[in-house]
C-alpha cells in the first residue's frame, strides 16, 4: 500500500510545489494514513482544507483501502 500511496502522492506534488509546499508520507498502519505538510503548506491557514478536501479525496478515490489520513 505505501508504494501506491507515493505514486498517488505524486501525482499531487507539482500542485503543492507550484504555491512553495509539499506533502511527505510518514506511516501507514491499518488504513491510517499520517502525512506532513511541509514548506508553505506547513503554516498556511488553507492547510486543513488541502488536506481533507484535496489529498484525502484524491488518495482515497485511488486507494479504497484509506480509511483516513492524518497529519502530523
Amino acid at each position: 500500500m505505501r508504494n501506491k500511496i507515493e505514486a498517488a502522492l505524486n501525482s499531487i506534488r507539482p500542485n503543492l510545489q507550484a504555491d512553495g509546499g509539499d506533502v511527505g508520507l510518514i506511516d501507514v498502519s491499518e488504513g491510517v494514513v499520517k502525512l506532513r505538510l511541509r514548506g508553505a503548506c506547513a503554516g498556511c491557514p488553507m492547510a486543513a482544507l488541502t488536506l481533507k478536501n484535496g489529498i484525502e479525496r484524491i488518495l482515497k478515490a485511488e486507494i479504497p483501502e484509506i480509511k483516513q489520513i492524518i497529519a502530523v
